[in-house]
């Protein structure tokens, strides 16, 4: 049994508005975590706070969404580059060590990918998946076969 609230708690339950909370009214957040299959929440509020050229005009602040970060992130650019049939495949595929971005192995799908580094995201050279690409491009060298 719950007691009944006293007129000043009754007053208060009126102020709070427990169906458009702040903190559960996220729902644009929610999407774009889905879409890009961002797992922490904590990247996303990273990537909310945006980045602009010069401190003298904010109103570039408009241009820069957290949108535009997720689609810098590695698991998207992989999807771009056709290394992997969806986001989350390329998200297993990066956590499992099968990619590099240059000369280091990436494993944190939050990676972001800069334009310049865009042309470097290949696979692992020890990957069984790279050596499965090369033999259906009939690519493969035989000297790796050794």
């Amino acid at each position: 049994m719950v007691r009944k609230l006293k007129y000043h708690e009754q007053k208060l339950l009126k102020k709070v508005d427990f169906i458009s909370w702040e903190v559960d009214n996220n729902l644009h957040e929610v999407k774009i975590m889905k879409r890009y299959c961002v797992q922490k929440r904590e990247d996303y509020t990273k990537y909310i706070m945006g980045l602009i050229p010069t401190k003298w005009d904010l109103s570039l602040c408009d241009q820069v969404t957290a949108s535009s970060f997720c689609r810098r992130r590695l698991p998207v650019v992989m999807l771009r580059n056709k290394m992997a049939e969806n986001i989350r495949m390329a998200t297993q595929l990066i956590e499992q060590g099968h990619v590099r971005v240059g000369a280091e192995v990436v494993k944190d799908p939050a990676f972001l990918v800069t334009r310049n580094l865009e042309d470097f995201v290949t696979w692992v050279d020890t990957s069984a998946i790279r050596k499965h690409v090369l033999e259906y491009n009939e690519m493969r060298d035989d000297y790796e076969v050794l």
